[in-house]
């Protein structure tokens, strides 16, 4: 299995290698990643020198597109919740602007430019609002079933991986004397993107975390379903998916 987990994360690095598209545009570097936004656009952060390093930007895009879907942040519930989840990256917020940005030196830029995107990705994916039927944050809905169900857990809790990267999951139930560590993933918009970076994140981590701790992905599939694949893929990497219609089947196992 480790053989095989690190020709998949050497498979993985190359992907990102090959996706990534740099342009100059003035004093600023684009840099097209391979990942996608909610409307299967590739998402683009702005690298330029600053005196103490680099500045890497999102430019205010992942916070305007929402708003100009028709998702405001303009709630206190709202702001907290962003605010929480910009900490978990170490990324900051220009309130004017609503750009998102990291400050990077030549040695941490790798784990700076990567808790980035992953907070751009974060916000992106927690505020998926575009829908009037959606009437709740989908982590709000879990954490609220979580503590309804007597399941004891300690939210948003940053791990970081065997490549030295770090990867944020939002719920870990401690090991107790029936059940292993169980550290869950609550995904609002089940696609391949979400699923690829995922089980990256897990894959990179298991092996630093206790033996025999289990992942759970818990799938939004409230406004529709979502394809077999991805269920397979999850349960081909050792990840267990619980679509949330489907979420009681699990509450005996977490409870333990």
């Amino acid at each position: 299995m480790m053989a095989e987990y690190h020709d998949l994360k050497e498979r993985y690095f190359s992907w990102l290698k090959e996706k990534t598209l740099l342009q100059k545009i003035e004093d600023w570097v684009e840099v097209t990643t391979p990942f996608l936004d909610r409307h299967n656009d590739y998402m683009q952060i702005y690298v330029r020198r600053s005196e103490t390093g680099y500045l890497l930007s999102d430019d205010g895009y992942t916070i305007s597109d929402l708003e100009m879907c028709g998702c405001h942040l303009n709630t206190p519930r709202r702001q907290s919740l962003l605010a929480k989840t910009l900490r978990g990256f170490g990324v900051q917020r220009d309130e004017k602007s609503n750009e998102l940005y990291v400050n990077a030196s030549d040695a941490n830029f790798p784990l700076r430019k990567h808790n980035l995107i992953q907070a751009m990705l974060a916000v992106n994916g927690l505020f998926y609002l575009a829908s009037p039927h959606i009437r709740s944050f989908f982590l709000e809905d879990v954490e609220s079933w979580l503590e309804a169900a007597n399941i004891r857990f300690t939210p948003s809790l940053k791990f970081t991986g065997a490549s030295g990267l770090d990867h944020q999951f939002h719920f870990v139930i401690p090991k107790s004397t029936l059940q292993p560590e169980r550290i869950l993933l609550g995904i609002n918009r089940p696609d391949r993107s979400n699923v690829e970076r995922t089980l990256f994140a897990w894959g990179d981590t298991k092996d630093n975390r206790s033996l025999g701790s289990r992942a759970y992905a818990i799938l939004n599939d409230q406004e529709k379903p979502f394809a077999d694949s991805l269920s397979n893929a999850y349960r081909n990497s050792g990840v267990v998916p619980v679509p949330w219609s489907q979420r009681e089947s699990v509450r005996e196992e977490l409870s333990a």
